[in-house]
């Protein structure tokens, strides 16, 4: 099943009309947690792993993929996961499923769970301002008076991308001025880049949106971003080897992937600053276990309460495929995608109850590889008959 919201990354962004408005973080009906049906699943057999596998096989040789990793899990789970190809071409070094990947915007699903925590605490309001005297970040980026409707930004504008301003187009603020770290783009860019419109009345996907929660979640915790988000979040979904990437191929971590560009340079980047809207390197099997623990199902148990899930996941009615950090769809699938130069990505939670990630390490521009790398996982889940993979 095609999930059809694309992207993430440097090369695009969509544009939707917008009205004025804002969910409200109190739901009039409440969330019913779901019991998985069936109750758990079998993994799959030595045969249909082999199918699996040609699928992966053909998309690999379509998109010249040196390393496709891949994990679904189910009731808290994991029931497959398999690796493809090689890590390292220059080392002949074969990939495992325990190989990190960068995973690009997927990225924002993590910083968006994180957040929402912070809502659970009392310690943030998706209403409450993020820049000025008495915001949530106050003064720190620099002195009003600033451009016409920055002080009126919310928490939930940057959340669902409806800032204003600063989207992921050839002049997206998270590419630019490499030199500089958090504080300083956040202060060039406060100084500098003027909103298109007021908050609150147009979707435009922005990274920088996400670089500032970030920030926020510094202020609010007196933690570092990763430190504050491995806590937190990851540990209590029982991953502990994620971490915020390198720039170069010699900042790699122990156990990660080489990545290799289509006529792109995915070493010539600051990877490192996008922390909380592309930062992390995961394995596929992460992604899962951090999805199966966010996914409305009572097993495993999530870290989050039902009505804050369906806060997170409920898109606003200018932006129907956009909620929170997260992708959905009238079907009630949840997913994000992730895209830079030598990486595609996709991390989703079906509304059968299953969870699953594919990570590679290349991307091929002005193609349909992302939109083919999430129909490979929907056509390798249905390869075992038994599964209900609608």
């Amino acid at each position: 099943m095609r999930l059809g919201c694309r992207d993430f990354g440097r090369r695009d962004f969509v544009k939707l009309a917008a009205g004025a408005g804002a969910l409200p973080l109190l739901s009039s009906t409440t969330f019913a947690q779901l019991s998985p049906n069936p109750p758990n699943i079998r993994p799959p057999s030595p045969a249909e792993r082999g199918a699996m596998a040609r699928l992966a096989h053909s998309f690999m040789d379509k998109y010249g993929v040196p390393a496709l990793s891949v994990a679904i899990g189910y009731a808290g789970t994991v029931v497959h996961e398999d690796a493809f190809g090689v890590a390292d071409i220059e080392r002949n070094e074969a990939v495992t499923p325990r190989h990190l990947f960068r995973i690009a915007s997927v990225s924002k699903m993590i910083t968006s769970v994180t957040i929402f925590r912070l809502i659970e605490e009392n310690r943030l309001k998706l209403a409450d301002r993020v820049f000025g005297p008495g915001a949530l970040l106050g003064t720190d980026y620099g002195q009003p008076p600033y451009s016409a409707g920055i002080d009126q930004i919310t928490l939930e504008h940057l959340l669902t991308h409806t800032a204003g301003g600063w989207s992921n187009d050839n002049r997206d603020p998270m590419f630019t001025h490499p030199r500089m770290d958090h504080a300083e783009l956040i202060a060039w860019t406060l100084a500098n880049r003027p909103l298109d419109r007021p908050p609150g009345q147009h979707y435009a996907y922005s990274n920088f949106g996400y670089c500032v929660l970030g920030r926020v979640i510094e202020k609010l915790t007196g933690q570092r971003y990763a430190e504050h988000v491995r806590t937190d979040v990851l540990a209590r979904c029982g991953v502990t080897d994620m971490t915020i990437a390198g720039n170069t191929r010699e900042q790699r971590q122990t156990g990660e992937v080489a990545y290799y560009g289509q006529g792109e340079n995915p070493y010539d980047m600051k990877v490192r600053r996008m922390d909380s809207h592309g930062g992390w390197i995961a394995t596929p099997a992460d992604l899962v276990q951090f999805l199966m623990h966010v996914d409305g199902y009572t097993r495993p148990a999530n870290i989050l309460r039902p009505r804050t899930i369906e806060i997170m996941t409920t898109a606003p009615s200018y932006s129907p495929d956009y909620a929170k950090g997260f992708c959905v769809n009238k079907s009630d699938n949840w997913w994000h995608n992730g895209s830079l130069p030598g990486t595609s990505t996709i991390a989703v939670r079906t509304h059968g109850g299953f969870c699953w990630a594919a990570f590679t390490n290349t991307r091929r521009g002005n193609s349909n590889m992302d939109g083919d790398l999430d129909n490979l996982n929907w056509s390798m889940a249905r390869q075992v008959g038994e599964w209900r993979v609608a």
